[in-house]
């Protein structure tokens, strides 16, 4: 349980880190890729949220509840890796842009 935990943190701390490295970058397509980057991380912490949940606490209600957990983690996952795919290309050419000049 103790590394379940682990991740949990670790999965928030890239959370808060990427929100951060969003707020101060001022390359509008850089947003949206550490958004992207932040969205994965959130979702991968709500995900491991309700798995440690129904890992503690074996009852009906946690099992939904930590379900519901689960599914709306892995889809964060999914269309923030979507949004990450999508963007990863914008924002290459965006930072080459701005070193050349």
């Amino acid at each position: 349980m103790y590394f379940l935990a682990f991740f949990i943190v670790l999965a928030f701390t890239f959370y808060i880190f990427y929100k951060i490295k969003q707020v101060r970058t001022r390359r509008p397509m850089e947003k949206k890729w550490l958004s992207a980057k932040a969205s994965i991380a959130l979702g991968l912490f709500v995900t491991l949220f309700g798995l440690n949940q129904l890992l503690l606490f074996p009852s009906t209600i946690t099992y939904f509840i930590g379900g519901l957990f689960i599914l709306i983690g892995l889809g964060s996952c999914w269309a923030g890796y979507k949004m990450y795919k999508h963007v990863l290309p914008y924002a290459e050419r965006e930072a080459k842009e701005l070193d050349n000049k």
